[in-house]
């Protein structure tokens, strides 16, 4: 867990640029800089397949810099990482560094939370996230082992925080008092349930109460989902088809509800994040 300092933000800003892709895949445009977070970039992960179009490849273009939060397939998706330009700078968790460069990858950095890298005039600090980091999840033991962590994007007067997976944790209340711009926050995942270390609707709610951010993007829905599973007639298929599309609306309801002055802003999938600029005292 880690503290971040708080720093002097003043004057008019100019909002950052956000593009929804999918999934946990998010384009952000901050300080002269092109973030893309979690890249999924095929229309398939392993038994998943993607119910929405594939990005178009404009969107992954000119990337300056990807952010890997944890190592669990659906976020470090090699065939995706391969898909993006030569000379992409890889930022992923302590310990995963070795593991990415034997795959080919050669730009690669790691941060443990409560580290910082700075590219040009935007820093980048890794924090804690409440999430398994085994590359194959809690219930299997082989392949690497490196904290899930989330990421504070600082820069051109403007901060974003993108979780990554994670539980609720007492570090957003610590992320709260730096202040944040934005939050990118996990409301579901890709099946039926969720498992250990994920935030449903509600709980993403009660990260936004700890987290205190200007505007809330949910993020990790609608995307994906087990092969069959919305078209076959069976009696997940109904179910499966609402949780594709209910997570995010029943996320700003609950902001709505506990009377936070957070404003949600939804984007599905593929579509850019309508922000409004603010400014600040």
């Amino acid at each position: 867990m880690c503290s971040v300092p708080v720093a002097p933000n003043t004057g008019q800003v100019g909002r950052p640029g956000l593009h929804f892709l999918g999934h946990s895949t998010v384009r952000v445009e901050l300080a002269g800089r092109t973030v893309l977070t979690d890249p999924l970039l095929t229309a398939s992960v392993g038994p998943l397949r993607r119910v929405v179009p594939v990005p178009d490849p404009a969107l992954w273009a000119g990337v300056d810099v990807v952010l890997l939060s944890h190592l669990h397939a659906d976020h470090l998706h090699l065939r995706s990482l391969r898909m993006l330009p030569a000379g992409v700078r890889f930022v992923v968790p302590r310990g995963a560094g070795r593991w990415l460069r034997r795959r080919g990858f050669r730009r690669v950095e790691e941060l443990a939370p409560g580290e910082t890298l700075a590219d040009g005039a935007l820093r980048i600090t890794a924090v804690h996230a409440e999430h398994s980091g085994h590359r194959w999840g809690p219930r299997f033991t082989g392949g690497p082992d490196a904290c899930a962590v989330g990421h504070l994007l600082e820069g051109g007067g403007s901060t974003v925080y993108v979780s990554g997976d994670t539980a609720l944790h007492d570090g957003m209340h610590l992320l709260g008092e730096r202040g944040l711009d934005v939050a990118v926050l996990p409301v579901w995942g890709w099946g039926i349930d969720l498992g250990p270390g994920h935030l449903d609707p509600v709980q993403a709610a009660e990260a936004v109460a700890r987290l205190r951010p200007r505007t809330a993007v949910p993020v990790h829905w609608g995307t994906l989902a087990p092969a069959g599973t919305t078209r076959l007639p069976t009696p997940l298929r109904a179910r499966m088809r609402r949780l594709l599309v209910e997570p995010p609306l029943t996320f700003a309801r609950a902001v709505a509800a506990r009377g936070l002055p957070t404003d949600v802003v939804v984007a599905r999938p593929g579509e850019p994040v309508p922000l409004q600029p603010w400014v600040t005292p």
